[in-house]
């Protein structure tokens, strides 16, 4: 118990750390990305200096000092894209924009929407002109906004990991959980069976009525079954060439001699032999179940079909009954476990009957019809052998 809460412990601050580690590469990234931004604008405020100079100093006074800078400082420009535009709004020139549509008007005007949209705009005042350049970020800067992104969706990705992780570390506890009761339980069964085995012998020495004696020794077989079916559990069963047919009647007669009278059970084959690969005992649970649940869902009065129909490579049985129906949203619903209608039952008969079929015979189950108040039908789909 200890070291289960102490992992416990170590999982919350390895979680933690996480958190703290990827919210602190965030802000350096926001960080980083402001500073970057502002030095782009610096920039640019030195380009507005450098034209500045250029509209202000005469050629010969450029020529003869090293004023020759603002040329330098405007012809490096070359990272970020800028319009220079005047005081009516005029486009007067452009630069670091697509070379073959630097002459279309629309292109222009179109990329200096975007530009008045991302900065404020650069005043530069000469001799009592006034223009204005917008400039909007360069590919770089573009390409680290989408860093936090980046790092945002790793989180994500990181967190359901986690999840994912330990939903199917407590599926995988919850599954041991149950395969260990289900062999505890069939070793339990297993000291009452031998003891009533021999209570039989006494019995049939003794003399009673042998329609007693094969009526017990019918429910002896049965708890054997049962303890077999729970023993399987958690384990890969052996599957033999069975007739399908022979195999659900038996589990039909059974429940049909135990239950209601005033349930009328109907049995349909197409054919008294198909042959598939099953393994009886599990197979059996599975219609077992199916036929309790008809019962159940019908208050014990109604019409219970069972049907096998042999059509081409594949085997249906479907069992269908007069009860009070499933609404179409529960059809998933119904095979998950723990999931019940009753106020009764911890819901695992549909559930164990999906993996049976399923996971150990290769085949599928669902619900192929229902209506509220009109009756359900199952089917089951198995390959023919």
């Amino acid at each position: 118990m200890k070291f289960f809460s102490n992992t416990l412990i170590f999982k919350r601050i390895t979680i933690l750390v996480s958190f703290v580690i990827v919210a602190l590469i965030l802000w350096n990234t926001y960080t980083f990305f402001q500073k970057f931004k502002q030095a782009e604008r610096d920039k640019m405020e030195i380009h507005g200096e450098a034209i500045k100079e250029l509209n202000t100093e005469s050629i010969e006074e450029l020529d003869k000092n090293i004023s020759g800078l603002p040329l330098s400082i405007i012809s490096r420009t070359k990272d970020i894209p800028f319009i220079l535009v005047n005081a009516d709004g005029k486009i007067k020139g452009s630069n670091n924009l697509n070379p073959k549509k630097e002459n279309d008007p629309e292109y222009l005007k179109a990329q200096l929407e975007i530009m008045k949209s991302q900065n404020q705009p650069i005043r530069v005042d000469y001799l009592g002109k006034t223009d204005y350049i917008y400039y909007r970020d360069s590919d770089l800067l573009n390409k680290l906004t989408y860093y936090p992104l980046a790092l945002i969706l790793i989180l994500v990705l990181f967190l359901a990991v986690i999840y994912l992780f330990y939903s199917s570390s407590k599926a995988a506890e919850t599954n041991k959980l149950w395969t260990g009761m289900a062999k505890e339980t069939a070793h339990q069964i297993g000291t009452p069976l031998s003891s009533l085995l021999g209570w039989i012998s006494i019995l049939k020495m003794e003399k009673v009525d042998e329609t007693y004696i094969e009526e017990i020794e019918k429910d002896v077989h049965r708890l054997n079954t049962i303890a077999n079916r729970f023993s399987k559990i958690g384990s890969k069963p052996a599957l033999k060439k069975e007739n399908i047919v022979a195999i659900t009647k038996q589990a039909f007669d059974y429940l049909e001699s135990r239950s209601s009278k005033q349930i009328s059970f109907s049995f349909v084959s197409s054919d008294d032999e198909v042959f598939t690969n099953l393994n009886t005992e599990l197979f059996g649970w599975v219609i077992e179940n199916l036929i309790k649940n008809a019962i159940d869902a019908m208050l014990g009065k109604g019409k219970l079909t069972l049907q096998i129909e042999n059509v081409s490579k594949k085997i249906k049985i479907t069992v269908t009954d007069t009860g009070k129906g499933i609404s179409k949203k529960r059809y998933k619903q119904i095979f998950k476990p723990g999931f019940t209608t009753k106020k009764r039952g911890w819901g695992l008969g549909l559930s164990l009957s999906k993996r049976i079929i399923e996971d150990y015979h290769n085949g599928k189950i669902f619900v192929k019809k229902s209506e509220i108040d009109k009756g359900t039908t199952f089917q089951i789909l198995l390959n023919k052998v």
